[in-house]
Parts: structure tokens; sequence; C-alpha cells
């Protein structure tokens, strides 16, 4: 995690060498426009302050085997004969050999569209975007913003003007085994538009985006944070990085409501640790008398824990004879230490 300094409401980084691309999530989310994301948390994955780790969900991986029964779909009922993968581009394993990235040659945007349509000449003119969903009310009146702006991008970065986002939805028992889902029209809609006509100002928006770039990631100054969408991960840059200004307040009031939770375990325990302490106390007794010359440990084991006593030996120093010799204080040092304790407040009566 990056060295982070706290500033009002927003946070301020070293710049990175190499900050991640804006991506299509990533944009719409940069203009405030993706339910699941925030410009702070994006920027916060751009320069690799901190991102949440991936890991594959039944939704994922949902997605992954119902893909190519949405293309297949698409060549049989649209004639989309021409359709290409990923790995018909860049090969096997496509994901290691571009690093998430289809796009090398842009130094800010990048991505991973899902398929390509080409003609006869084997020249790209659509892009086709693949979901599954079981929020049919998500598509109800139009493509959700933030995928259809994900679209949009890689078509922009392709130069083409044709989108087609194909949608299917799914009932709970689907995400369980999506390998029988059958993709057909009762369960899949296509939603074609063309990014000039739906957003006339896109070249504006990458504009506006690469600004954001500058103001942000060249600086290594976040947007402004908000405390209630961004709370998660606001959470974890707090617990290495305190901002004395404003959070002190946020880690008492944590902590102390951790204290109370210890407090009141502890009062249910306190009986069996006594009688535990006593317990050692007799064990160690007990295995002090089993050493023999040469041992460094006895050791009983029990059906669960061993109980094991080590011996060692140590040199201590004889201070009255060195204060005695004038010699204490000429070797000595006096360093600080700290302890402290969290006790609880009593009420007054």
């Amino acid at each position: 995690m990056a060295d982070i300094k706290w500033v009002g409401s927003h946070i301020e980084v070293k710049p990175p060498k190499k900050p991640k691309k804006i991506t299509g999530t990533r944009l719409a989310a940069i203009f405030g426009l993706n339910k699941w994301n925030t410009p702070f948390k994006t920027w916060c994955e751009i320069t690799k302050t901190y991102q949440e780790p991936f890991e594959d969900t039944k939704f994922t991986l949902a997605g992954k085997a119902i893909e190519p029964k949405q293309a297949e779909f698409m060549k049989k009922s649209y004639a989309m004969f021409g359709l290409r993968t990923p790995t018909d581009e860049f090969g096997e394993d496509y994901f290691s050999k571009t690093y998430g990235d289809f796009f090398p040659k842009n130094k800010h945007f990048g991505g991973m569209w899902d398929y390509l349509d080409t003609d006869d000449d084997g020249k790209v003119t659509t892009v086709l975007e693949m979901k599954t969903t079981q929020r049919s009310e998500d598509w109800e009146k139009d493509i959700p913003e933030y995928y259809a702006i994900q679209a949009a991008l890689y078509a922009y970065l392709l130069g083409v003007d044709d989108v087609v986002m194909v949608a299917s939805f799914l009932e709970p028992k689907d995400y369980d085994h999506p390998e029988n889902y059958k993709v057909s029209v009762e369960n899949t809609i296509t939603v074609p538009f063309k990014v000039s006509e739906r957003y006339p100002n896109f070249p504006q928006m990458i504009a506006d985006a690469e600004q954001w770039w500058k103001d942000h990631v060249d600086t290594g100054i976040s947007p402004d944070f908000d405390e209630k969408a961004d709370a998660d991960i606001l959470k974890e840059l707090r617990k290495n990085s305190l901002n004395p200004d404003t959070d002190v307040a946020k880690l008492i009031e944590e902590g102390e409501a951790l204290q109370a939770e210890l407090d009141e375990a502890g009062k249910t325990i306190e009986k069996q640790k006594k009688r535990l302490e006593a317990i050692k106390k007799q064990v160690k007794e007990h295995l002090q008398t089993q050493f023999r010359d040469g041992d460094t440990k006895t050791e009983i084991k029990g059906t669960g824990y061993v109980w094991c006593l080590s011996r060692s030996t140590s040199t201590k120093l004889d201070e009255d004879r060195l204060k005695a010799d004038g010699l204490y204080e000429k070797y000595s040092t006096t360093e600080p230490s700290y302890r402290m304790t969290v006790s609880k407040i009593k009420e007054e009566k």
C-alpha cells in the first residue's frame, strides 16, 4: 500500500510510475455513472493505492461459461458469422499475453472487449459486449449506463461506431450449473446502438477523462472521497495510514466498541483464566523436576496440546557492584519507554 497523506476530504500519494489504465468500467466510474464503483475507488485502483483482491464468484463464473453460448446464439440468430474472440486475435492464453489490455498503444485507455464482428474482408465493424444477470429490472428501460459506456469506449478505441449489447437473464438456479444454460430469444435480448448517436459528445468525454488523469493520476492527488460510498476502502486505507485531523475520532469509536466487547467477554472467562493459571503453575513445577543435566526442555503431551517448559541460561550484570566501582552511570543509557492502557470510564454516581 502506498504512503498516504490525508488532506481534508482527499488523499495524496507519490504518482505511480506505471499506473493502470482507464478501462470501460473505470471510465463510467470517473464520471460517477457506475453504481458499483466511485471516482475515488477508481483512482485508488489506477494509482495502485489500493485494490480489492479479485476472486471469481458464481456470477463471474456463470458469465464465463455462458458467454460462448451467447456468441453462438448471435451467429445463428443474426448471421454474425464473422465474430472474432480474443483468442482469435491474440492466441491461446490471451490474458497472460496481453496483461488484460487489448490496446497497448494507447497510453491511458485500455481494457478487454468480449467479441468483435467483422466483414468479409476481416475489417472490424461492431463491438459486442456480453452480459449475464438476474437483475432484469436494470434493463427494462435501457442499457445500464456503465455497461453502455464500457462498450462505447472499446468501439471508440477500435475506430468503429456500432455496438451490440447482449444480455442473458438468469434464474438463481442457473448459477449452480451455468454449463446447462441454453441461450434463447426467451431469456436473451440484444440492444444495438451507435456511439455517435448515443454519445455525440464522446470525444469530449475522452478529453475530460484525460484531464481527470492529469489532475489526479499525474499529480497523485485523489478526487474527494465519500465517507459513505467509499466506507469499505477508507477503512482499509486507515488501517495503515492515519489522518490525525479527522481519523482519530473514528479509530477511538471503533476501538472503544471492540474494548467493550472484550471487557464483557472477559467477565465470563475470568474464573477459567484464574483456574488455568493455577494449573499451569502446578504443571510447571512438575516439569521443572523432570530436567536432567543437559536438557533444554521437558514436555507432556495432552490430547490437544503439548505442555512444554524450556530452560535457558543468561548472563546477568551485578548492578550493585558496577555502581560501587563507579562504572554503572558511565556505561548505562536512558531511553524512553511507552505503555498504553485502555480502561473503562467510570460512571459518575
